[in-house]
């Protein structure tokens, strides 16, 4: 019997008990809540990764709807608890949901929610940060400076790669992967090769008007290939950036063979998924060819990293930050939450979860819908014609 969890509660009166189950960065998010007749409770112990013996201690007898994250185990145990405390709806604070049994949750008649449409910028400038400080060896630099070593300046210190006119690799040109393209094709006038099942027309074309650009300022164009397999962008790319899903296809997508196919000095960055890195065999390319660099967000087995990692100089790791800029989280949570409170209100479903910029208008009422449910159409809910 899990030992009960210290909670805050808001609008103790509520009709609707909805839990959360961390603190959330914003306010807007308790006020839509409250609002609508809900009672908030949310968890403020402060272990980083609640058991499940704890969330179900969190659910109790009645509990209409919870707001979790993804570091949370949601499986058979926790939506059974769910659907007998009488719950409708559970939405991960990410866009993510590796960490949910989407079909355990339809069994119970537990919708799912998510919260894409408001990382991709944001996202994709964290990649293009860790391609930047990998290239000019910010942080080995910086630890360098603070351990007091620095005693005045020399011809080969520190040295690192020149972006403009190199080629940056895409594997995934969906939204954040696209956004990454163009921050570094535009920001730093780099070629581009990518990879991906379907064409990204869009991305093209704005590559094509920026080359256009140049030419007619009297700088070299820009280019762009759609590569036809991934090798080839492992073999051609200077920096080649991750954003594909992760399912069993591309489980250590980068592993010791294709780690070989990169050039010596090439740049793994990776902000999608930690397990399409085979990471115990990106540990061994690291330490076998210390003019190679990566940059991580996340990892294999988050949030552990695999021996030896930790010690590379030639890798920046940071702890899963991507999304974290104020306006995204707050972004997340507000839309978590009225995925929560559209299904307890009986809400349709939105009609599109890519386009959620009227869900975070600060100065007007959202949407009378769930920005987005991953299981609406497995649970027959109506979808919002507006």
């Amino acid at each position: 019997m899990a030992k009960p969890v210290s909670i805050e509660v808001w609008n103790p009166s509520g009709k609707y008990r909805v839990v959360s189950t961390k603190p959330m960065p914003g306010t807007r998010w308790i006020n839509l809540l409250i609002q609508q007749d809900c009672r908030l409770e949310i968890c403020t112990e402060k272990k980083t990764i609640l058991s499940v013996e704890d969330i179900i201690a969190l659910i109790g007898d009645k509990c209409d709807g919870v707001i979790g994250q993804l570091t949370e185990d949601w499986g058979e145990e926790l939506f059974s608890a769910l659907s007998r405390a009488g719950g409708k709806v559970f939405s991960n604070m990410a866009v993510g949901y590796n960490n949910v049994d989407v079909d355990a949750a339809t069994k119970h008649g537990v919708a799912v929610g998510n919260t894409p449409g408001v990382l991709t910028e944001t996202t994709a400038e964290l990649a293009a940060s860790l391609s930047l400080a990998a290239a000019r060896r910010i942080v080995e630099a910086d630890e360098f400076m603070r351990a007091g070593l620095y005693d005045g300046w020399l011809p080969h210190l520190f040295v690192g790669n020149l972006l403009k006119g190199q080629t940056v690799g895409v594997i995934g040109a969906g939204r954040i992967g696209s956004a990454y393209a163009r921050m570094m094709v535009e920001g730093f006038k780099m070629n581009l090769i990518y990879y991906d099942l379907y064409q990204a027309t869009r991305l093209e074309k704005f590559v094509t008007a920026y080359a256009a650009f140049l030419k007619a300022s009297g700088e070299t164009p820009v280019t762009w290939k759609r590569a036809a397999s991934m090798d080839e962008v492992l073999q051609e790319a200077d920096i080649i950036s991750l954003h594909p899903v992760l399912d069993k296809t591309t489980y250590h997508l980068v592993n010791k063979e294709r780690l070989t196919k990169m050039k010596k000095e090439a740049i793994l960055v990776n902000c999608s998924r930690g397990p399409v890195i085979d990471e115990v065999a990106l540990v061994e390319h690291l330490r076998q060819n210390p003019m190679f660099r990566v940059g991580l967000d996340v990892f294999e087995d988050e949030p552990y990293m695999k021996p030896g990692l930790a010690e590379m100089k030639n890798a920046i790791v940071v702890p899963h930050i991507a999304s974290a800029s104020k306006w995204t989280r707050e972004g997340m949570a507000t839309l978590a939450a009225l995925n929560v409170l559209g299904k307890v209100k009986g809400y349709p479903v939105w009609f599109d979860a890519n386009r959620v910029e009227p869900f975070l208008n600060e100065n007007a009422q959202p949407p009378a819908a769930c920005p987005s449910i991953v299981n609406a159409k497995a649970l027959g809910l109506p979808s919002s014609k507006l």
